[in-house]
């Protein structure tokens, strides 16, 4: 059994802001592996499916951000799902833009989501992190997550989530290499257009 978490913040004015693109990741994932309706529980949206022969839960908690371990917490403890079999999908402005990096455990590297889920079931828990650059300055960070991708981001933002939700069972494996492995092949341009970028340099 598998818990899998997309941070974000709730409502349709958050919906496209970069800060959401773990509840992208999400929708993603429960639309391609035919996951079941989302049903309101444990303060959260959660749906119900199955990746490479395990019972996975994805969740979106609609607590905002800042309180999203309480909602983690809940799910967590009623299925009796372990820190280690938590994988949590979220933003990261130290990642430049389609960037992806997962490792288990680590602190919350200013993340409120990370924070708030650290305190609440340890730190031993997956975290895929999806780069979506950094705005150059600190009191930049608040507004920039909270903006809307811009058309040309929407340009990676699409097929990166769609190599997540189609690797994703090799992340469910706990195979976090083979998993990032097999993004980045699933985004490789096929071999003409890398010969017709490389022709250009």
């Amino acid at each position: 059994m598998r818990l899998i978490v997309g941070l974000g913040n709730p409502g349709a004015r958050y919906e496209r802001n970069r800060h959401n693109v773990g509840f992208m990741a999400v929708d993603e994932i429960v639309r391609r592996h035919g996951f079941g309706p989302y049903r309101g529980k444990f303060q959260g949206a959660i749906a119900e499916g199955a990746i490479g022969g395990s019972r996975v839960y994805a969740l979106k908690p609609q607590t905002y951000m800042n309180a999203s371990g309480e909602a983690v917490g809940e799910a967590a403890r009623f299925y009796k799902i372990a820190p280690e079999e938590i994988a949590v999908l979220h933003d990261e402005i130290d990642l430049a833009p389609g960037k992806l990096r997962v490792k288990r455990g680590g602190g919350a590297a200013g993340h409120n989501g990370i924070r708030s889920i650290d305190s609440v079931v340890g730190e031993d828990y997956w975290r895929a992190r999806i780069g979506i650059g950094h705005p150059g300055a600190k009191e930049l960070v608040q507004p920039y997550v909270l903006q809307n991708f811009t058309v040309e981001e929407t340009g990676w933002l699409g097929p990166l989530l769609g190599a997540v939700a189609e690797a994703l069972p090799l992340l469910v494996g706990d195979d976090a290499a083979g998993f990032m492995t097999r993004v980045a092949l699933i985004l490789r341009p096929p071999p003409r257009a890398r010969a017709a970028e490389e022709s250009k340099d």
